[in-house]
């Protein structure tokens, strides 16, 4: 049996992850502040149900409740614990809150990573998979999102932050070769979600009679990405350990790979929708009509996501496939059902 940390554990893709190794018979270690972001009824939920699959698995859960910005509790974690691998999901997530609340970005998203690739670095732990965000795409417009692209205008003290644990990682990878993967996710999104998403928020108003905010009136796309296929690919390139590239130059930098341990992989549907059509098949799920408020773009936003998965299916042979009206659907069970609708 093996150990690994999953920092997030409480957290909507966390938790998905550990279900999964639970159920594939590992250890888990949960480190998460179960914090107020949203609501901790649902974290705690998430929480008692992996204590029951615990239970019911061949697999072993425990969780740590500290604060990632807290560096004597990350050290106390690895001090008692060899891990396998280490899956850093745990962040201050949102793109609009980081407008309201930079300095909660900067303690999670910052001080954070940092004690995180300390341990790693000390305990020597085989690999680190950490999650980024498409977000660091910012003020690009070349569709789809590469890898290869360049990252270096962030429009978003959140996608900054994500750029910055690319940048981080890297100098750890190449200072003391602790192999390093980061995950760029695009519009994650399926049951246990959570509430400041899109799909919760529509579902939750439109059962309630209630409008619905859509940004530069529904004509934005997004590249919705079904949980299953994240965790998918978080697991697969968690046991694909990042190597140096034979073929990186510094006089021609990829910078997606390195001379150094460290890979960046895109995960997303590679299928972008408009939000239009995201809400017509709420809609449709519902057999409701949403109350629309059109607006125009928030500041800290893109028109459009569309990940270019190359890289990760050559790599782990693995591309997401879900398709939104079976992912949408999935939510829309569980949420009637959670909630009781």
């Amino acid at each position: 049996m093996r150990t690994h940390l999953v920092t997030g554990a409480a957290g909507f893709i966390g938790f998905h992850l550990a279900l999964r190794l639970l159920r594939e018979g590992e250890r888990v270690v949960g480190f998460d502040s179960v914090n107020d972001y949203y609501d901790v009824n649902l974290k705690r939920s998430r929480l008692v149900e992996l204590e029951k699959v615990a239970r019911s698995s061949p697999g072993e859960f425990r969780l740590i409740e500290a604060d990632l910005a807290d560096r004597s509790a990350i050290d106390q974690t690895f001090a008692q614990h060899r891990f396998d691998r280490v899956v850093h999901l745990a962040a201050q997530a949102g793109v609009r809150y980081s407008l309201t609340h930079p300095r909660s970005y900067v303690q999670s998203n910052l001080v954070g990573f940092i004690n995180i690739l300390e341990a790693c670095r000390h305990q020597q732990v085989p690999h680190l998979t950490y999650a980024s965000s498409s977000s660091v795409y910012g003020a690009n417009r070349t569709l789809p999102f590469s890898v290869d692209h360049n990252v270096d205008h962030p429009l978003s003290l959140y996608a900054a932050t994500k750029k910055a644990n690319e940048l981080m990682a890297h100098s750890y990878s190449h200072l003391y070769q602790l192999p390093t993967t980061g995950l760029r996710f695009f519009t994650v999104y399926g049951p246990w979600g959570r509430p400041d998403m899109a799909l919760f928020i529509f579902t939750k108003a439109i059962l309630e009679g209630k409008p619905i905010d859509v940004f530069n009136h529904g004509q934005m796309r997004r590249d919705f990405t079904y949980v299953d296929d994240i965790v998918e690919g978080v697991y697969r390139t968690s046991e694909a350990i990042a190597t140096p590239d034979p073929k990186w130059s510094g006089e021609d930098p990829n910078p997606a790979t390195s001379a150094a341990p460290y890979r960046i992989y895109n995960i997303g549907n590679s299928q972008p929708v408009s939000l239009d059509h995201f809400i017509s098949v709420i809609e449709r799920k519902l057999d409701r009509r949403a109350i629309r408020n059109d607006l125009p773009m928030q500041p800290g936003d893109v028109t459009a996501t569309y990940a270019d998965i190359e890289a990760l299916e050559q790599a782990v042979g693995f591309r997401p496939s879900t398709p939104i009206e079976v992912g949408i659907g999935r939510f829309i069970d569980w949420y009637r059902d959670y909630y009781r609708v």
